[in-house]
C-alpha cells in the first residue's frame, strides 16, 4: 500500500456508510494527528492509540440522533503521484466554511482556518464536511 492516508479516509468513509461504531487502523503519527484534528473539530467522537503487539488507532465514529454520520464527505486531495500545495492567500474554503481542509504546514498539521489565521500555506491533505 503506497497511500496510507487514503486508506485511512476510505476506512472511515466505508465504516460510516454501514454505521459501524468504531474503526481500527494501523498506527502512524500522521494518521493519529489527522484523527485528532477530526476529533477536535467534532467529526468523530473519540480517537485513542492502542498499544499491543502492533500499535493501532481506534476511532469511534459520531452519528446524529437520526443515525446519520457527521462525516458526509471525506476526500483525499494531495496524492503520492500529485502533491497539491497552496500558499497562504490561496487556501481552500470548504463548503462555505462549514467544512475543513487538513493542511500539512511547516508548523505541523492544522485546518485551513488555523493556517489562514497564522498566515501560512502548505500541502492540502484532505477535505471533510
Amino acid at each position: 500500500m503506497t497511500d496510507t492516508i487514503a486508506d485511512m479516509l476510505t476506512r472511515i468513509r466505508n465504516a460510516s456508510a454501514v454505521k459501524k461504531e468504531e474503526v481500527v487502523l494501523p498506527y502512524s503519527r500522521i494518521k493519529f494527528e489527522i484523527a485528532k484534528i477530526l476529533e477536535k473539530e467534532g467529526y468523530i467522537a473519540k480517537v485513542e492509540k492502542k498499544e499491543n503487539k502492533f500499535n493501532e488507532i481506534l476511532i469511534k465514529l459520531r452519528y446524529t440522533k437520526g443515525s446519520l454520520p457527521f462525516i458526509s464527505h471525506i476526500k483525499r486531495i494531495s496524492k503520492p503521484g500529485r502533491k497539491v500545495y497552496m500558499g497562504k492567500e490561496n487556501l481552500p474554503i470548504v463548503l462555505g466554511n462549514h467544512g475543513i481542509a487538513i493542511i500539512s504546514t511547516s508548523q505541523g498539521l492544522m485546518t485551513n482556518k488555523e493556517a489562514k489565521k497564522k498566515g501560512i500555506g502548505g500541502e492540502i491533505l484532505c477535505e471533510v464536511y
